[in-house]
Formats: structure tokens, sequence, C-alpha cells
């Protein structure tokens, strides 16, 4: 549902810059997904990716533990088998493992999207990165967070032999738009460009060496994102891939489903009269416009946690 408010009700645009090489193996096996973190709609975005390709459905992410709490939404992605992490190594370490070692037998092909930054972009999460570049004596990065290493070498580690690549993606989007979820259910339209490139070269197996090899990926997403504000495009050939009905179809079967009963319903307790269900039904209205946006609120990037805001205080410690 949330991808077909992306694709057809707002109608955002994507487009995917990649060589043609790679993209006639998107959706054909089994890899890991590198995002970036700066946008309120990324992970909608890295869906759109998903869908398109025909993997949505089999997509799974490495998520923050309060993601799945969210009504519905949170309790799918629960059965779904997606990997939540409390965002603390020494208690996530076990359940990550255990999580991803269950996917090295999953009957389709995946996609495993992750965020090595760990929390979105802010400036003031990017100078306090920053300050723990300089005191490990890491490159600096202009336009990204410090890689979160360890959560990514364990999932190489645990999906070694089963994926069959990594694909590094930069999202940036047109006109310096800022778009937000509330806009795409407003009906705004964006204009999406997506950066998708093959890691063709072996990511280490040991895990200092996988730290430095990230480390220098995202040097190259750093030069790749200055390279667009600069020109406006990414190094590769620009395709906009095939919209797919069945997000659309999807959505139309479960509105003719539950719309009309409900439809109904509303028109059975107007004209009942009762003042008592006319004032529960207003109260059931209200809580659930709170709830939706209490969920919009989870995407939004000045209602974020404060996670990545207090390393410095800690690596002081």
């Amino acid at each position: 549902e949330m991808v077909m408010l992306l694709e057809w009700w707002s109608g955002t645009n994507c487009t995917l810059y990649t060589d043609p090489e790679s993209y006639s193996k998107y959706g054909k096996e089994n890899a890991i997904v590198i995002l970036n973190h700066n946008f309120e709609i990324d992970f909608l975005c890295g869906w759109n990716f998903c869908e398109r390709f025909g993997v949505l459905g089999s997509s799974k992410v490495l998520a923050k533990k309060e993601l799945s709490y969210m009504p519905v939404i949170g309790w799918m992605w629960y059965f779904l088998e997606i990997v939540f992490c409390k965002r603390k190594w020494e208690e996530d370490r076990k359940t990550v493992m255990q999580k991803l070692l269950n996917l090295r037998d999953y009957p389709e092909n995946f996609w495993f999207l992750i965020h090595c930054e760990g929390t979105r972009f802010t400036e003031q999460k990017h100078q306090i990165s920053m300050q723990v570049a300089e005191a490990k004596g890491l490159p600096k990065l202009k336009y990204h967070l410090l890689p979160r290493t360890k959560g990514f070498a364990v999932t190489v580690q645990c999906l070694r032999n089963v994926v069959s690549a990594v694909y590094d993606s930069t999202l940036n989007f047109r006109n310096n738009e800022n778009p937000t979820l509330l806009g795409v259910l407003n009906g705004k339209k964006y204009h999406a460009d997506l950066y998708v490139r093959q890691v063709i070269h072996e990511v280490p197996e040991d895990e200092q060496e996988c730290s430095k090899w990230l480390h220098k990926l995202y040097q190259e997403k750093d030069a790749f994102q200055e390279e667009y504000y600069r020109t406006g495009s990414y190094p590769a050939v620009p395709v906009v891939p095939p919209r797919r009905p069945w997000t659309l179809l999807n959505w139309l079967f479960w509105a003719l489903l539950l719309l009309y009963p409900l439809f109904k319903l509303l028109i059975n307790m107007i004209s009942s009269g009762s003042s008592l269900t006319l004032a529960s039904f207003a109260f059931v209205i209200v809580i659930a416009s709170v709830g939706v946006r209490w969920m919009i609120g989870v995407t939004e990037i000045n209602k974020g946690s404060t996670y990545g805001n207090n390393d410095n205080k800690q690596k002081q410690k």
C-alpha cells in the first residue's frame, strides 16, 4: 500500500542510474543492498526499487526494534523475518546473527537492505560523526555519517556464499527537494535519482578488513554525491524501470473488500441518530488519525531518534 502511494498516488518518478550488465541481473539473484540515509522517504524509495524488480515481498531489512511495535506494519514485519536490533551491539550480536542465518535457506531470491550509517543524516550527527573520524584517524565524509561496520560485517559473514552480489546505492532528489511521507500522502510528486552499482570485488571476510572496505566504499559514495550536486547526474546510464501494476491491484482489492462494508456501517450509524454511537465513532476516527500521524512522525528527521548524537560523549567516557 505504501509503495502504491509513492508510485500511483503521488506519481513520484524514480530514475535508475546503473550499467546495463548489472541491470539484467536485478531481481534474479540474492543481494545485500547498501543505502544512504539522508531523506525521510529513502526507505520507501528502496521498497520501490525492490518492487520494480519483483523482490518487494522477499526484501529484508535491518531495522530498529521500536519499529516492531508499530500497529499492523510492525507486526507484519516481524512475521516477514525482518531483522530487528536495539542498536546496542553487545545485546544485538547474537540475535542478529541468528536471524541472518535463518535467511540462508530462504526459498526465494531476496534483497537484504541495510543503512550502514545506522541513523538519518543531520548536521548535528554529522558534526559528531566527523569528530569521531578525526579521533580515530579515519577520512572525513562530507555528505554521509561514518558507517557502522560491525552490523555490516556480521551480515556479510552470515550471508557469505548465499548472496551473489553487493549493490551500493545512492539516492538523491532533484531541485533540492526535501521529500516527506506527509507530502506523499498529500499527493505531492517528487523526482528521485537512484544510482546503483554492483560491487564486483569480494568483500573481505576478516572483520577489520571488512571495516576498511566499508569505509572506502563510503568515501566513494561521498564522491558520487559530490558529482551529483555539481552536475545533477550520476556516472551511469539513466533508465526508468517499468512500473508494475501489482501494488495498485493489491490496493484496489483491499479497498473494494473493506470500504463498502465500512461505508455501509457509517451510513447505518449516522441514520441511527444515537449520540453515544456517533460519539464513539468520532472517538475511533480521532484515535486512528492520531495513530497515523504518530507513524508518520517516525519517518520525520526532526523527530528522529537521538542515536548518533552521543557518540562523542561515549567516546570521551
